[in-house]
C-alpha cells in the first residue's frame, strides 16, 4: 500500500505531494513501482495538523482518486475517519475505507456497509485528533488484540462483510516506541484474529528513535521492520518508498517459497 499525503505538513513527504497533480504523479508512480494499492488522504492523524472542514477534506482527496481510478484498476483506499468524505471517496472510485478510528462512529459504519466496500480498523486509544500524554498499557498486544476485536463485531454487526474487513494495531498511534517493538515483535497475535493485517510502519518515530536516525534515514530501518511483520503474519504492508519496499517484501516471498525467482540462472 503506497502512502498519498494530500496535505502540506505531513510527517514524511513534507508537503511533496500536496498539490494536486504531484499527488497523480506520485500515486501512478508508485502503481508503476509495484504498489498494489495507493492509500489517499488529507487529514493528517496528529492534532497538532491543519484542521479542515469535511468539504475541503474531500476537495483534497476526491480528485486523486478520480485520476488513479482513471488512469489504474489498483486498489485505493481514503485515510479518514469521517463518514461524509468515505462516502464521497467511494463514489470517486475508493474501494476502501482506511480508518484510523476504528469504527468508532456509526454513520462510518453505515457508509461503508452501503457501499459494500472494504475497510481498515486501525487501533488507538483516542482516535485521530486527540491528544494522548504519556500512552500506557499492562499488555500492549494483549490490548490492543482485544480492541480490534471488539471493532471487529461492531462492523459485522453494522452489515459490513467479514471478507471486506482488514485490521491494524496502530503502530506509534497513542503508542511509544517500546509498545510499537512488542506490536511488531508479537504481530503474529494480532494476525491470529483471523482477518488480514495491515502494518504501518514506514518510517515511523520507533523506528528513528530505535536508531537515532533522521525522518530521511530510516528506510533500512522500515526494511527490516517490514519484513518481521510479513514473517509475522502481515499482508499490507503501508509504505512511503514503494521500490524498496517492494524489493524487501518479494525477496522475502522467495525466501519463504510463495513466488519464484524471476530470473534463476546461477549455477543452472
Amino acid at each position: 500500500m503506497a502512502i498519498i499525503n494530500r496535505t502540506p505538513n505531513s510527517m514524511h513527504d513534507r508537503g511533496r505531494t500536496y498539490e494536486l497533480d504531484h499527488a497523480v504523479q506520485a500515486a501512478r508512480r508508485a502503481v508503476a513501482d509495484g504498489a498494489d494499492w495507493v492509500d489517499i488522504g488529507g487529514l493528517a492523524f496528529r492534532a497538532d495538523q491543519d484542521d479542515l472542514t469535511v468539504s475541503a477534506e474531500i476537495d483534497r482527496v476526491a480528485p486523486v482518486i478520480e485520476a488513479v481510478r482513471a488512469a489504474s484498476d489498483v486498489v485505493i483506499s481514503v485515510d479518514t475517519h469521517r463518514a461524509e468524505v468515505a462516502r464521497a471517496a467511494l463514489a470517486a472510485g475508493a474501494d476502501v475505507v482506511n480508518d484510523t478510528n476504528g469504527i468508532r462512529d456509526a454513520a462510518m459504519a453505515k457508509a461503508v456497509a452501503e457501499a459494500g466496500a472494504s475497510v481498515v480498523v486501525t487501533h488507538s486509544i483516542g482516535g485521530p485528533r486527540t491528544v494522548v500524554s504519556r500512552p500506557t498499557y499492562t499488555d500492549v498486544v494483549d490490548e490492543v488484540a482485544h480492541f480490534l476485536r471488539e471493532r471487529v463485531r461492531h462492523a459485522l454487526d453494522a452489515g459490513i462483510a467479514p471478507d471486506r474487513i482488514i485490521i491494524d494495531p496502530g503502530h506509534d498511534l497513542n503508542k511509544n516506541t517500546y509498545h510499537s517493538l512488542e506490536l511488531t515483535r508479537r504481530l503474529s497475535e494480532i494476525a491470529a484474529i483471523g482477518y488480514p493485517t495491515l502494518a504501518a510502519v514506514s518510517n515511523k518515530d520507533f523506528i528513528g528513535e530505535t536508531l537515532d536516525a533522521p525522518q530521511d534515514g530510516r528506510v533500512e530501518g522500515t526494511i527490516a521492520a517490514n519484513v518481521v511483520c510479513v514473517l509475522q503474519g502481515a499482508r499490507v504492508l503501508r509504505v512511503h518508498d514503494v521500490p524498496q519496499a517492494v524489493a524487501a517484501v518479494r525477496m522475502t516471498e522467495a525466501i519463504l517459497g510463495w513466488r519464484p525467482p524471476v530470473n534463476p540462472r546461477h549455477n543452472l
